[in-house]
């Protein structure tokens, strides 16, 4: 086989992946244009209407987007400051046991929602917290800190220690080689660590349905709304979700490069 046959059979493996990958949002996306009837039976024929996001883009939405919005950007400045800090402690300073601390924060990201659920709400409706944003920042902060931990480590660990060890002979305190020298040369591993928070406490539902009502509910509870007992109206469903999809996608796409950046940096180069 030829190196030009190679690359175009590559290049199509690659294109049908992607368009396997686009397939749910572009589906969905058409979805919202259709009336419930039309949605049950997938096809591309059919009669485009606004009915669904006229429903769907009201004044209740806009008050769950800014919820949404004030705890994501919430979520993600705090466990950004204490996950940056919390790993430039574990990299550089000289705790007993480091590795021990970082592996704890590591298995904390795999421990399941629901085991902590009970335990949560029964704190949460304690100290008359239940219903509200600050409940939910903390709650999404205690699975974005062990995050920026477990990526943030990796970006202090790739700093040469040759870096460091001149910017001491040269005078630089530890405060000004943090600021000045470290976060500069691991800023690309921070967004795309803090835009990796950023889209899972968008997308969290549980601890939002759980422990929210009509105050503090975000965009995921919003869209849950049309699910009722007489049946699910998949015409809105897709609007509303192609509106909750589409803040992440542009961020998304106005920092990939540093997305990508940040996401390769811990890559072996030949």
């Amino acid at each position: 086989m030829s190196r030009r046959l190679k690359n175009n059979l590559v290049t199509t493996i690659a294109y049908a992946v992607v368009l396997l990958w686009l397939f749910p949002m572009l589906y969905m996306f058409l979805s919202s244009f259709k009336f419930e009837s039309q949605v049950a039976v997938p096809s591309l024929a059919f009669t485009p209407t606004m009915d669904n996001y006229r429903a769907v883009v009201t004044p209740d939405f806009f008050k769950h987007l800014s919820n949404s919005v004030q705890v994501t950007f919430g979520t993600v400045i705090i466990s950004a400051i204490l996950g940056v800090l919390g790993s430039y402690a574990l990299v550089y300073s000289s705790i007993k046991k480091a590795n021990n601390i970082y592996f704890w924060f590591i298995t904390t990201i795999f421990l399941p929602a629901v085991a902590v659920i009970t335990p949560v709400y029964i704190v949460l409706a304690k100290v008359n917290m239940l219903d509200t944003k600050l409940a939910l920042i903390l709650l999404n902060t205690g699975a974005g800190i062990p995050l920026m931990i477990w990526m943030c480590t990796t970006y202090f660990k790739e700093i040469p220690g040759e870096i460091i060890e001149a910017a001491t002979i040269d005078g630089c305190s530890k405060p000004g080689t943090f600021f000045k020298i470290m976060l500069p040369l691991i800023k690309n591993g921070i967004i795309s660590s803090a835009l990796l928070v950023f889209i899972v406490t968008w997308n969290e539902f549980f601890f939002a349905v759980t422990a929210t009502a009509t105050k503090s509910a975000t965009l995921p509870v919003y869209m849950s709304k049309f699910m009722t007992q007489q049946g699910y109206f998949w015409g809105k469903m897709s609007a509303a979700g192609t509106m909750v999809v589409l803040i992440p996608v542009l961020l998304g796409f106005f920092t990939y490069k540093s997305f990508v950046k940040g996401l390769t940096a811990g890559s072996v180069k030949g």
